[in-house]
C-alpha cells in the first residue's frame, strides 16, 4: 500500500522502518521538513515529504503528532490522497506534561480520538496509541506464536479498522476490537491496556476492566 507517516518520532520513525522493510510505499513528513529526514529516508527508503505532502496518493495516512498540534495541521490535509484512505491516530492527551488543558476533552467529554477526528474532518482509527514504539520494531511474531503482542483498535468505520487490524497482523501483532471512538477511552493514558504487552484475552480483559473517569494524573 501507498502510506502516509505525519510524525517521525519514536513511533513514526520504527512504523515506517516497518513498513517500508514489508514493501509498502511510505512517504514521511515531520514539522521541521523533509530536510531533516534524510536519515530515516536513506536507511528505510521511504521518501521526504512536507506535511501538506504526506497524504497524496495514500491509502492510509498514520497520524503520530503531539496531541496539541493537530489544530495546526494545514488545511487540505487529506486533498489528493486515493480514494477510500483511511486515518490511523496514534495520540494521546497528556495535559499535565505537554499538551495543557483542552476544553473539548474537559468540559465536553470527548474521547481524545474523537476530538483529533473533528478537528481533522475525517473519521480515524484509534490504533498504537498504548504501543511502546520499540516494540514495533522488536516484537513482532508469526500468527498463532504463544507470545505474540495483540494492540487494541477502535473507530467507527468497520471496513477501515478491519483493513487496519490486517495492517497490524501483518506488523506482527494480534488486534482486539476495541468498539467504536466514543468507546476508545477503555485505551487512553493510564487505563489497564495502556501499555499492556499481552496477547488477546489479557487485552480483552484490560479494556472490559477499564474505567470512564478520566485518572487525576490525566487532567488538565
Amino acid at each position: 500500500m501507498k502510506i502516509g507517516i505525519i510524525g517521525a518520532g519514536n513511533i513514526g520513525g520504527n512504523l515506517t522502518r516497518r513498513l517500508t522493510a514489508l514493501g509498502h510505499d511510505v512517504s514521511v513528513a515531520n514539522s521541521r521538513g523533509p530536510q531533516t529526514l534524510t536519515d530515516l529516508a536513506e536507511e528505510t527508503g521511504a521518501t521526504p515529504v512536507t506535511v501538506a505532502e504526506a497524504a497524496r496518493g495514500a491509502e492510509i495516512v498514520v497520524v503520530t503528532i503531539p496531541f496539541k498540534n493537530i489544530p495546526d495541521l494545514p488545511a487540505g490535509l487529506f486533498d489528493g490522497a486515493a480514494e477510500g484512505f483511511i486515518v490511523i491516530d496514534t495520540g494521546n492527551y497528556y495535559p499535565q506534561q505537554r499538551d495543557g488543558r483542552i476544553a473539548g476533552v474537559e468540559d465536553e467529554g470527548l474521547t481524545e480520538s474523537r476530538w483529533t477526528e473533528k478537528h481533522l474532518g475525517h473519521p480515524v482509527i484509534k490504533a498504537f496509541n498504548g504501543t511502546y514504539a520499540q516494540d514495533i520494531l522488536e516484537r513482532p511474531r508469526p500468527a498463532g506464536a504463544p507470545d505474540r503482542v495483540a494492540l487494541p483498535v477502535a473507530g467507527d468505520d468497520e471496513a477501515a479498522k478491519r483493513t487496519v487490524r490486517a495492517l497490524i497482523d501483518e506488523l506482527g501483532f494480534d488486534t482486539v476490537d476495541a468498539g467504536g471512538l466514543d468507546d476508545s477511552w477503555r485505551q487512553q493514558p493510564d487505563t489497564p491496556v495502556y501499555g499492556l504487552r499481552e496477547g488477546v484475552e489479557g487485552v480483552t480483559k484490560a479494556l472490559a476492566s477499564a474505567s470512564p473517569t478520566r485518572p487525576e494524573g490525566f487532567r488538565g
